[in-house]
């Protein structure tokens, strides 16, 4: 018993950083391919990394040096210059050019405007922001799970717990982050297309929605504290949730790919079908050939997935073997 428990305990730690790490870390990758983008100054492609929290420039400044290349980082850099303030930073000393290489993120906007479809940074606006509390809610429960007696793990619960819900209500409403992420939201949104009203209102849905997960994420907190101080079975939940993550992330992920390719606007330069963009694997998109596989974030995401589903069976076994136990 006391082997087992050590085990369990070891495989929960390993979770637990392998949780921690995958939050910072690239889950996905994707990229473009075209004639007009040789493998010479792109030898990714226009490639963007997803994470939980964002999507990110995947570039390398390999691209330097070709003229086509130099000319699409002069015109990121003049996209950057929109951005600089002359007044809060007039030497430019705290402004980052990103003169080592193309950001891909903005390209592939760029790219995907010609057929129609909604800038990156528009999808998932509930998810990202509130990523870091879901990860901090796995990690306690990874923490609790680990504990064997069950009044230390109560405790762990809801300390855990009751520092992850302040920690969100003071960073979302108190330092007013959600109502900024949604200002954001909308003005990313705006410059798709020209609609105020409707983008006031998806903007209203994001800050109802992200309202109504926060406080939803609290309640669920106290559901599984009552439902491990009440239920002994009810503890494998601990493990289980947080082991289901990369499932969770191939649904949102999924799910959203399907939004982006069904809702195209038909004043797009080109004119295309609603499709279904590639998950996984390669696809074709006009003259673009498009690329989308699991990136080393995800290797995290699964060793999260095995550790977690061994401790589970362990743990379920020694319910099994010892009904007296706590």
């Amino acid at each position: 018993m006391e082997k087992q428990n050590r085990i369990v305990a070891g495989l929960s730690l390993i979770s637990l950083i392998c949780l921690v790490a995958a939050y910072f870390a690239p889950i996905w990758w994707v990229s473009l391919t075209a004639p007009n983008y040789p493998e010479d100054a792109f030898p990714d492609g226009i490639r963007i990394h997803f994470h939980f929290d964002g999507v990110y420039n995947g570039c390398k400044a390999a691209g330097k040096g070709t003229r086509m290349a130099d000319e699409l980082i002069q015109k990121d850099l003049s996209h950057e210059d929109e951005r600089w303030n002359p007044i809060l930073d007039p030497k430019k000393e705290n402004f980052d050019m990103k003169a080592e290489g193309l950001d891909c993120v903005h390209e592939m906007n760029t790219i995907n405007h010609y057929v129609g479809m909604f800038p990156i940074a528009s999808g998932a606006p509930v998810e990202k922001p509130l990523a870091k509390f879901f990860f901090g809610f796995f990690g306690v429960m990874l923490l609790a799970f680990a504990v064997v007696k069950k009044k230390t793990r109560l405790l762990v619960l809801s300390v855990g717990f009751a520092a992850v819900a302040v920690w969100m209500l003071v960073d979302q409403f108190v330092m007013g982050k959600l109502a900024r992420h949604v200002a954001e939201y909308t003005a990313e949104t705006a410059t798709f297309f020209n609609e105020p009203e409707k983008i006031k209102a998806w903007g209203d849905n994001v800050m109802l929605i992200s309202q109504i997960v926060i406080f939803g994420l609290i309640a669920v907190m106290g559901i599984v504290i009552a439902g491990v101080a009440k239920l002994r079975p009810f503890q494998l939940l601990l493990a289980l949730v947080p082991a289901l993550l990369p499932a969770f992330f191939l649904i949102t992920y999924s799910a959203w790919l399907w939004f982006f390719g069904h809702n195209l606007h038909p004043w797009g330069a080109f004119t295309v079908k609603p499709f279904m963009p590639t998950v996984f694997g390669e696809g074709k998109v006009a003259q673009f050939s498009t690329y989308s596989y699991p990136y080393w974030g995800y290797a995290l995401l699964l060793a999260i997935f095995v550790c977690m589903m061994l401790a589970l069976l362990i743990r379920r076994k020694q319910l099994r073997e010892n009904p007296e136990q706590e």
